[in-house]
């Protein structure tokens, strides 16, 4: 799909700096950023409460939750008359994502919004990793945990998220193949990687000005 402008999407391991970049990238670019936003996006898709998307965030399993959410979550739709399921969700979010698309220059963290673009022509690929040590203490530090408690919140949530992304675009989560580009912040530190990637955007685009180092 030929669209104008920019299209960013940014994976990223829990605790490598992957939603500080992604908000630098829609500054740089003027670009409306999209992260939790889209949830609410999400909600006003479907009829259901923000608090409901929010719950089940990049989980593949979470429908399991349904089941466990209060009738008040579920806004105005009728749940049995509508037959939702786990892929009606994701397809309210996916369609969301695709209306923020097409309103303009966007930033989007995570949530496959790369595969749900997969056909927009004017779209950069990012994947942003870091080293485990430096993870984990980013965890750590934000969570106000030890580094052994930190260590299993990522290996766990990061499952999960391998799980969903996998499972609903047939791709592999942080694997090269999957992106345009994978940079680990722990070689030139988050700010020298947020101007490498931004440059690296300025070429993809073919735009004439350049960041300072």
């Amino acid at each position: 799909m030929n669209n104008p402008g920019i299209i960013i999407n940014v994976g990223r391991q829990i605790g490598a700096g992957g939603n500080r970049i992604a908000k630098f990238l829609a500054k740089e670019f003027s670009c409306k950023f999209y992260d939790k936003e889209l949830l609410n996006l999400a909600a006003k898709e479907s009829g259901f409460c923000e608090k409901f998307f929010e719950q089940n965030d990049e989980h593949k399993k979470f429908f399991k939750t349904l089941f466990h959410v209060h009738v008040p979550f579920l806004g105005d739709n009728n749940f049995y008359k509508n037959n939702f399921g786990q892929e009606s969700l994701y397809q309210f979010q996916c369609e969301a994502i695709r209306k923020a698309a097409a309103a303009g220059d966007c930033v989007f963290v995570g949530r496959t919004a790369d595969y749900v673009l997969r056909e927009y022509t004017n779209t950069f690929n990012l994947f942003v990793c870091a080293s485990p040590e430096d993870r984990i203490d980013r965890v750590s530090e934000r969570k106000n945990i030890d580094r052994a408690a930190a260590e299993r919140f990522l290996r766990c949530e990061e499952e999960e998220r391998a799980s969903y992304y996998n499972y609903y675009t047939g791709k592999r989560w942080g694997h090269a193949d999957s992106y345009d580009l994978c940079v680990n912040t722990s070689v030139l530190g988050i700010e020298k990687t947020e101007q490498f990637i931004a440059n690296f955007i300025r070429q993809r685009f073919g735009l004439t000005e350049t960041v300072k180092p």
